[in-house]
């Protein structure tokens, strides 16, 4: 009975960390390709922001649609359904090179992502004591990273230009649909979810919704705009590359430290204190414009602003019943995305200046470790919502 349990357990992390893997090398290259490939289709790079912010917009609507879709069909059927439509706006992007279809497309692999993220958070946060959920997180962040940074590194292998780049993620996509599709068992049960109220959503954690924001925040403006602001530093495309996966790989290397300190100490105060490691990292930027610096700051910035959202879900999840954690996993996931979507649009004002987007990151940081330091000092008891 033990043996079988075991294995029950496997199942249901292999299917959405296997899936969630191949899927993230394909993400991350298509994140970099598409600020990288506007001028390749006549788009003008001034439209890479408005692309980033709609595709967090799409993010933003998808996280308000999503816990339905998973009660109805289940979380195995919607894993495979979300991949499958993030994979069809790959392929219309070099079929179609107009910035209207682009923008529209965009839009639409947004929602489909914010479907991907809430199946495989919930799948792997539902059941389990605190400690395991932190684990489990802390292996899903680590195998999305990881991903993350292959592909990143795809962009010096396969390129930005021409048909190849979208074929290969097209691919990839198809291959992460193959776990859900041929593995069945292990998924969670949908039948028991919960919607929250708004008078519960009004008592979740409010460090762990500022720490989703503000995680989109610098997210959102990493993806959509860093790869623009290296290449105004004359940075070849193979040292944008590095420096991308520079970002991710930190982000990847914090992911264990975070899920063990998270269940020793209080995860407010921690995430001031990631927030002012991301501080650091900018004040090392403004010291140095040596290549071997600028890799140290940004895997350090990665290592701040991938911390937080583990963090922060983890710490709305606290003492909550399973049945809420659909829904609470989608409430984080609209509040990162409020942040994904403003974060572009507010970076790229600062963009005209040399170092802009550092002095942005420097200012959000700021302000967020000064909230949450104020905030852990108060430690009123959390209400919980169940």
């Amino acid at each position: 009975m033990q043996q079988t349990t075991t294995c029950h357990k496997s199942n249901g992390m292999l299917v959405p960390v296997a899936g969630l893997t191949v899927f993230a090398i394909a993400s991350g290259y298509l994140m970099s390709l598409v600020p990288l490939s506007l001028a390749n289709f006549n788009i003008d790079s001034s439209y890479a922001s408005w692309l980033a912010s709609i595709y967090y917009i799409g993010l933003l609507i998808g996280s308000l649609m999503i816990e339905p879709i998973i009660a109805k069909i289940g979380h195995r059927i919607a894993f495979i359904s979300f991949l499958a439509l993030l994979a069809s706006t790959v392929a219309v992007l070099p079929l179609f090179p107009y910035k209207e279809l682009w923008l529209f497309a965009r839009l639409i692999a947004g929602m489909a992502v914010a479907g991907i993220f809430v199946v495989v958070e919930s799948w792997l946060l539902i059941g389990d004591n605190a400690k395991e959920r932190a684990k489990r997180l802390g292996f899903y962040m680590t195998s999305l990273y990881g991903g993350t940074t292959i592909g990143q590194l795809a962009v010096g292998y396969f390129g930005v230009k021409g048909f190849i780049p979208f074929v290969v993620i097209m691919a990839l996509l198809l291959i992460a649909i193959l776990p859900p599709l041929l593995i069945k068992q292990g998924q969670p049960d949908s039948s028991g979810h919960q919607i929250l109220s708004l008078k519960q959503i009004s008592r979740l954690s409010k460090p762990a919704i500022i720490g989703c924001i503000t995680s989109g925040v610098v997210m959102g403006s990493i993806y959509g705009l860093m790869p623009l602001a290296l290449k105004k530093s004359e940075l070849t495309t193979n040292q944008i590359g590095v420096l991308m996966a520079a970002i991710i790989l930190g982000g990847m290397v914090i992911q264990p430290i975070i899920s063990k300190l998270s269940t020793r100490m209080s995860k407010t105060l921690l995430l001031a204190l990631m927030s002012l490691l991301g501080v650091f990292a900018m004040g090392l930027t403004y010291l140095s414009p040596n290549y071997a610096v600028l890799i140290t700051a940004l895997a350090l910035l990665g290592m701040s602003a991938f911390a937080l959202y583990p963090i922060a879900i983890t710490l709305a999840c606290d003492n909550l019943d399973s049945s809420y954690i659909v829904a609470a996993t989608q409430v984080m996931l609209f509040s990162y995305s409020i942040g994904s979507a403003l974060g572009p649009i507010g970076a790229n004002s600062f963009m005209a200046q040399k170092d802009g987007l550092m002095d942005f990151f420097f200012i959000v940081l700021l302000a967020t470790a000064i909230y949450m330091l104020f905030a852990s000092l108060q430690r009123k008891p959390q209400i919980l919502a169940s």
